[in-house]
């Protein structure tokens, strides 16, 4: 689907009407994952000045001299580091400039101020621009969707050619995976793939060691690609020959969890709410002690964004945010189980872009 080009521009006209609500004459943006959203610049090195006025200046280095040009020819370009004391040097005078102070070290904060014009005035502001990204475009929901089908696909292909079995070492399987979907197109993997078996699976963030996998293991695999920005997460487990009684129980509560915790993402609900619903079912299994995390997190140009779904999670679901559903029960020493699908908010029932692949407890 081709879109017009604009979306950066209409971002920071947002951004700038934010900041006018707020009394900030300017923004300096210094968290690069910030930049790329309100630019499309994807450099390592870079800061962005945003006026009320829906000005807008960037600094980079003589790295990305062509890069810059290429990416965002509409924004006059500063070469020149460091960048954020350059852009907030030379990109024009303001009285109040806010920082993205949670992004910015206290050294950091000191060279800003040393640079700062004499007139103005720094002013730390917290989530100006992370508020703006709670609620995704078309563009950026059909890019999560195409990069979550992408590691669909290459999940598929490791299944179907018999790359987990028992006798390979986790470490073999996450290599095939993350393999696979860099030949599928990504860039890389989303983060460091999980492949946990036996009593690591009882570990949410075991990671992918050299322990050979066995017949009978619980092995609960948490994967994602990235391509041009975009994240995408999925989990499951798998059951190795043969579940016992206990795999099957605790599998079929947290499958029950997760279902429920689909089927309340909709529109207006609170966040603890679509936690509530998945750690009740946990919990009254008899669980509740075992599930040790979040619910979901929100997804996009990072792996962990907001919206947060847990029992301190803030605010109300709406049409446009994304959200991960992944209850999970580890048992120390035994194993545990996770389940995790990412879902679009719609109007509706949510949309889940993390399909192909069935959550039912499948034997391998």
């Amino acid at each position: 689907m081709a879109y017009a080009d604009n979306r950066f521009d209409t971002r920071r006209r947002a951004l700038a009407s934010a900041l006018a609500a707020q009394r900030i004459d300017a923004l300096l943006v210094t968290n690069l994952i910030h930049v790329r959203y309100l630019t499309g610049f994807s450099g390592s090195n870079a800061a962005l000045l945003v006026g009320k006025d829906r000005t807008a200046v960037i600094a980079t280095d003589g790295r990305y001299t062509t890069q810059i040009r290429e990416e965002v020819p509409e924004i006059e370009a500063i070469i020149a580091r460091p960048s954020a004391e350059a852009v907030l040097r030379e990109g024009g005078r303001y009285d109040r400039i806010g920082f993205e102070s949670e992004h910015v070290t206290v050294a950091q904060f000191e060279a800003l101020r040393d640079v700062c014009p004499e007139d103005s005035t720094l002013v730390p502001l917290t989530g100006a621009v992370e508020k703006l990204r709670l609620i995704k475009g078309d563009y950026e929901i059909d890019a999560l969707a195409d990069v979550a089908a992408l590691a669909t696909q290459a999940m598929i292909g490791l299944l179907d050619d018999g790359e987990l079995a028992v006798g390979r070492r986790e470490f073999e399987v996450a290599a095939d995976l993350e393999y696979r979907m860099r030949a599928l197109g990504a860039e890389r993997p989303s983060f460091d793939t999980i492949v946990a078996s036996g009593p690591n699976s009882a570990k949410p963030h075991h990671g992918a060691g050299d322990r050979v996998i066995q017949d009978e293991d619980l092995v609960t695999i948490d994967f994602g690609a990235h391509r041009g920005g975009f994240n995408s997460d999925m989990t499951r487990t798998f059951v190795m020959g043969r579940a016992n009684s206990t795999a099957q129980s605790v599998y079929a509560t947290v499958l029950q969890a997760q279902r429920a915790g689909i089927a309340a993402a909709r529109p207006g609900t609170a966040l603890v709410d679509v936690d509530k619903a998945c750690r009740d079912i946990i919990t009254d299994a008899g669980y509740g002690k075992n599930f040790v995390h979040s619910t979901g997190h929100g997804i996009g140009l990072e792996v962990h964004e907001g919206p947060s779904a847990s029992t301190s999670g803030e605010g109300v679901l709406a049409p446009g945010m994304t959200l991960t559903i992944e209850p999970g029960i580890y048992v120390p020493g035994r194993g545990g189980v996770r389940i995790e699908d990412t879902l679009v908010i719609t109007e509706g029932a949510p949309r889940v872009i993390t399909s192909g692949i069935s959550t039912d407890l499948t034997v391998v």
